[in-house]
């Protein structure tokens, strides 16, 4: 999907926000049976953040992050038509998040719903929140994507747990008159038969056959390694070369490859597959571990605010996650 329309979409500002609670490897080592260099080597991770369930949760962390996307934009939240969060730890189903946050932020009567496309949601929200925007439907939409991991994952079991972490990234979209600006190209692809790969059951009878013997408990996330490792290098690739053959554009036009922090030894199979330079990569998972939705977003503020990507730079998002899904936003800034 190519970008044409009168109007333009500008990123405005961005925001982030992480707990304060950090869980390294060495902590992982006293409850379960593992190591920090057995973590390193095979994921890229030495820590992680994770909330205090007993003041932090979803919505607190995406208030934070929006606040400081608004703060960046020099905007108030009354100042948002509509509000698009991207998670799968929603405290309730209904309401969504998404009203909670723009409840805390005094944003009313502005729109707000969640969406869910696991690691993908961030990608998948801002690209749905520019096509709204770039139609002339909305003029300034926000997108958060916002994950507390560490509230879905069995500590009693290392094949997962080790991974993730919590973390929240947005960004405020604001409509343009230079139709230039905004997103080229956008990718939104999902592979439903792939769903037991990476699935997040609550009961029994949501668990296939070929998993009950999985020794994880009930509400918390499970995943098959292998194929998901599998699935993650060559989507990775085949996202980023599509995007790029259908903009035309090469490695060199862009500034900064976006990419969701899923484990270090995905990102570096890729950039070698791919031929792309380490300084147009950013890792930070060493530090914040798998945070999902958070992800991408977090990555893109950090990048954001410490100048490494500017205006008039061209910039490409990539995710991908349980569902199976996988997107692509290639941005003219």
């Amino acid at each position: 999907m190519t970008a044409s329309a009168p109007f333009g979409v500008r990123i405005a500002g961005s925001g982030s926000a992480v707990p304060d609670g950090v869980l390294r490897n060495a902590d992982l080592e006293k409850v379960m049976d593992t190591s920090d260099e057995w973590i390193a080597q095979r994921t890229g991770i030495r820590e992680r953040r994770v909330v205090d369930p007993a003041n932090e949760d979803n919505v607190s962390l995406g208030t934070a992050s929006v606040q400081n996307a608004l703060d960046d934009a020099q905007m108030q939240a009354a100042d948002l038509d509509l509000l698009i969060h991207a998670t799968v730890t929603a405290e309730m189903t209904c309401p969504s998040n998404a009203c909670r946050i723009m409840a805390n932020l005094g944003g009313i009567p502005s729109g707000a719903f969640d969406l869910v496309a696991a690691c993908s949601g961030f990608v998948y929200a801002l690209n749905v929140g520019e096509a709204l925007v770039r139609s002339g439907r909305y003029r300034t939409v926000g997108v958060t994507g916002c994950d507390i991991m560490s509230t879905v994952v069995d500590y009693d079991d290392r094949s997962v747990s080790i991974l993730f972490g919590d973390a929240a990234g947005s960004v405020i979209l604001q409509r343009d008159e230079n139709p230039k600006l905004g997103c080229l190209y956008q990718a939104m692809h999902a592979d439903g038969r792939g769903w037991e790969s990476l699935y997040l059951p609550r009961r029994d009878r949501e668990v296939p056959a070929s998993d009950l013997d999985n020794p994880i408990k009930l509400g918390n996330l499970r995943m098959n390694g292998r194929e998901v490792y599998k699935f993650a290098v060559n989507k990775f690739r085949e996202v980023i070369e599509d995007a790029l053959t259908q903009t035309g554009l090469a490695v060199e036009d862009i500034s900064q490859f976006v990419c969701h922090q899923s484990n270090v030894r995905i990102i570096q199979a890729a950039k070698e597959r791919i031929g792309l330079p380490d300084d147009k990569v950013y890792i930070n998972i060493d530090k914040f571990g798998n945070s999902s939705a958070g992800s991408v977003g977090l990555c893109f503020d950090q990048l954001w605010k410490s100048g490494r990507i500017n205006r008039g730079e061209k910039v490409m998002l990539i995710a991908f996650g349980g569902g199976l899904t996988w997107a692509s936003s290639v941005w003219q800034l």
